[in-house]
């Protein structure tokens, strides 16, 4: 159930105020007893009150007397607080977030073999989009067959989201895709790369036959290896990510050639 609290009062101050609607203009005294806010207390709730722009005071009246501004006011007055007070405290993670950023970025690379996977389709994306988004230099994804990665819908739209990401932070993208894979392109996918992507001096597709399996290389250092549902086409069943200077170097190897022979593309024609 909603609460005052939930807006920021104190309890005391929640309860004077409900008390101060149900009330005609009354004394601290006669407040005190009616919310069962202590004596010693009425006071600085009734001033609390009256900074938030809560209440009203008739100063010329002996004893005081207290009012409750309209409900709908003060509660936007709350909600308008309490926004500003979210958005200090965002410009303040914000702030915190980019000192870490640098600090982090700042340490030394560890350069053993990792590899990890991640099965299922939402889990293979979530982490093929974080590899894009640790990419510094080059990200190169290839695909031989149709993958999920330029399916119609939210995948593709993501991954393209993340690409226009790193190509803003200055990465360069290479798409390297076998010919039927861009004639199976659904037209909301190839409109997107197109748009969005296409024209932008960092981002290059190209077209080669004869390519084998889906994979993106991040950085020249790791590679991250779509493994597709055998059950259904198309459909990503699990994402292996593997950092290992060494086979990664293999597979630039193999790749750098096929690049150099493929055909350009300018637009993603379905």
């Amino acid at each position: 159930m909603a609460s005052l609290r939930d807006l920021g009062l104190s309890e005391y101050e929640a309860r004077a105020y409900r008390s101060l609607l149900s009330t005609a203009p009354t004394t601290a005294k006669e407040l005190s007893r009616v919310s069962d806010v202590p004596m010693g207390r009425i006071y600085d709730v009734l001033s609390s009150l009256e900074t938030q722009n809560l209440a009203r005071s008739q100063n010329a009246s002996r004893p005081k007397k207290y009012v409750a501004v309209e409900p709908e006011t003060a509660l936007n007055r709350l909600l308008d607080d309490k926004l500003d007070e979210l958005s200090e405290q965002a410009q303040q993670y914000e702030g915190i977030v980019e000192d870490l950023t640098d600090e982090l970025d700042a340490a030394e690379p560890v350069e053993e073999q990792f590899w990890t996977a991640a099965v299922g389709p939402e889990e293979s994306v979530d982490l093929l989009v974080e590899r894009l988004d640790a990419a510094d230099e080059r990200i190169v994804m290839v695909a031989g067959r149709t993958s999920a990665q330029f399916d119609l819908g939210n995948v593709g739209e993501l991954v393209a989201e993340h690409l226009e990401t790193a190509l803003d932070r200055g990465v360069e993208v290479s798409l390297l895709l076998a010919p039927d894979v861009v004639e199976t392109l659904p037209d909301s996918v190839g409109e997107r790369y197109t748009e969005t992507l296409a024209d932008h001096p960092r981002f290059t597709v190209r077209t080669a036959q004869g390519l084998q399996g889906t994979f993106n290389l991040i950085d020249g250092v790791e590679v991250c290896i779509e493994v597709a549902n055998p059950l259904s086409p198309g459909e990503t069943f699990a994402m292996i990510d593997l950092k290992d200077p060494e086979f990664t170097a293999d597979v630039r190897e193999e790749f750098a050639p096929r690049w150099e022979d493929a055909e350009a593309l300018s637009v993603l024609e379905p």
